[in-house]
């Protein structure tokens, strides 16, 4: 086991001998100094791990010496140790960043527990994170042998979420792979439970079924609407449960969470049908029926994402809220998000502002299309560090907060989810198939049958149909579709890619988070 050298600096220092041999039973190595000048050279000299330093030393205080010891090596953590109580010398200490803070008369039980806290909090973090893992690991692999629901196995992905994100914070990842096996085998009968329920939830009014995207505004958005109050709609694409999950502590500094909901995107998870199904309230075929002049099919060059307001706006019409006063903006660029934010009294007065920041959406396209991309988010740990990165500097956290000063709730959630795919599969079809990697669309396509799931009959699907031959082929799990031509070059260019457009946990189960600001409302 490893040994920690302690450096403590006390001008009472011999009153403190049956502390620090008590420390060296324990393992730790003290190194004891009685003022400041000595406790600074000592520091310089010697790499310690950790330093008690006392606050009301004779000559240089224990505040003159912890700035000095912070201006050469920062990272080393100190715990401030002092009689007084009074508010101002604990928020100096703070301020210059002290690890813990004790007050005497110290005690033995009390000195550890810092030290622990400190020194072994990583690896003591790790062992009970694996230990936790490992008994839940069974609890979720029975579930699956279960006829589950819809809402379990929300749950179940959750788990997985909570488990991946645990293990990410551990030094110890010896469960990592152990993990990523289990969300396979997970997505495996995830797959399995989409095609047995999938088309009863769209065509059966008394079966048990989840929120589905046409269904969200109407659900979750409009009865929450007040006119002399604004709510913000906030849909950042392509926001999976795991990437929301490390911005909600950053979001929750401004905001507390009134609800945490998972909803089910559609097939094919994309923005063309997923995201209009949102705005809209109908699913595919129905845009296409009673909305031609603005739905775009398949084979059309036109932007497939280019009408969201006019469907919202036809949306909220529909259901008697048309005089609503809303604002609708598409954020692609960081100009675009400082200059909503410029402008955000004007938001103030409206009922709903609608805003749909497109950053994750470019971040996994470029990720696929650049190799620089690739190698800063080479596996999900990295991809999700990227995306809290970008939330931390971007003009979204900045709108995020006028919208709490403000005093307004706010609703965030996503159109799908992504997911790294692995396995080809090989597909033939002619040239106006599209060209999305997750799901095809088209005429006489041909596939290996067992790895897709197949809507021979799209209208069952609710999807349109550009012809009477048309079908749709999506994959499960973590294949994408490969043409034979160009077989190797087309796998290695795209395997590891995050994709969507498929059926999986990581596309299909998405959140939508009601938050109310701290002390408002």
């Amino acid at each position: 086991m490893q040994r920690y050298s302690i450096l403590w600096a006390d001008d009472e220092i011999d009153l403190l001998k049956p502390h620090i041999l008590f420390l060296n039973n324990k393992g730790y190595d003290v190194t004891p100094v009685n003022n400041g000048v000595e406790a600074l050279e000592q520091f310089q000299d010697i790499n310690f791990d950790i330093v008690f330093l006392d606050e009301n030393m004779p000559g240089m205080t224990g505040l003159e010496v912890l700035a000095q010891m912070k201006a050469t090596k920062s990272h080393i953590p100190v715990i401030m140790i002092t009689k007084s109580e009074e508010e101002y010398i604990m928020e100096e200490a703070i301020g210059a960043n002290i690890t813990d803070y004790l007050i005497k008369p110290l005690n033995s039980s009390q000195i550890l527990l810092s030290v622990k806290k400190i020194l072994d909090n990583k690896r003591i973090v790790s062992e009970k994170t694996n230990l936790g893992y490992q008994q839940d690991f069974r609890n979720i692999s029975m579930a699956y042998n279960d006829d589950i629901t819809h809402e379990e196995w929300v749950d179940i992905y959750k788990k997985l979420t909570f488990w991946e994100l645990a293990i990410e914070n551990t030094e110890d990842k010896s469960m990592a792979e152990v993990l990523e096996m289990q969300k396979s085998e997970a997505n495996t009968n995830f797959t399995k439970f989409i095609l047995a329920h999938y088309e009863d939830w769209l065509n059966d009014p008394k079966v048990d079924k989840p929120l589905l995207s046409h269904q969200l505004m109407k659900k979750k958005v409009f009865p929450s609407l007040k006119e002399e109050q604004s709510t913000f709609f906030v849909l950042i694409d392509n926001l999976r449960h795991d990437q929301w999950k490390v911005i909600e502590p950053i979001i929750t500094n401004y905001f507390d969470v009134e609800e945490e909901f998972s909803y089910y995107a559609i097939l094919p998870t994309t923005t063309a049908y997923a995201r209009n199904a949102i705005f809209s309230g109908m699913l595919p075929i129905d845009m296409a029926k009673y909305h031609a002049d603005i739905w775009v099919n398949e084979g059309e060059d036109e932007g497939k994402n280019l009408n969201e307001e006019a469907f919202l706006q036809r949306q909220l019409d529909k259901n008697g809220l048309g005089r609503t006063k809303i604002s609708y903006h598409k954020i692609i660029t960081n100009q675009q998000g400082k200059a909503l934010v410029d402008n955000f009294k004007q938001l103030e007065n409206n009922t709903l502002n609608v805003i749909v920041y497109n950053f994750v959406d470019m971040l996994s396209h470029a990720r696929t299309d650049m190799q620089m991309i690739r190698e800063l988010a080479p596996d999900e740990a990295a991809y999700r560090s990227i995306t809290k990165s970008w939330f931390v500097h971007s003009p979204l956290i900045d709108l995020i907060k006028r919208v709490a000063e403000a005093k307004q709730p706010l609703i965030i959630t996503t159109d799908h989810g992504t997911i790294r795919v692995k396995r080809p599969i090989k597909i033939v079809g002619d040239k106006n198939v599209n060209t999305n990697l997750r799901y095809k669309q088209g005429k006489n396509l041909s596939y290996e049958d067992d790895k897709v799931f197949t809507a021979k009959k799209p209208e069952d699907l609710f999807l349109p149909k550009t012809n009477v031959s048309t079908s749709y082929v999506f994959t499960t799990e973590d294949y994408f579709f490969a043409y034979p031509n160009n077989f190797n070059y087309y796998v290695n260019y795209y395997k590891d890619t995050f994709q969507h457009g498929g059926i999986s946990l990581e596309e299909m189960i998405v959140p939508c988070i009601t938050l109310h600001p701290k002390g408002g409302l």
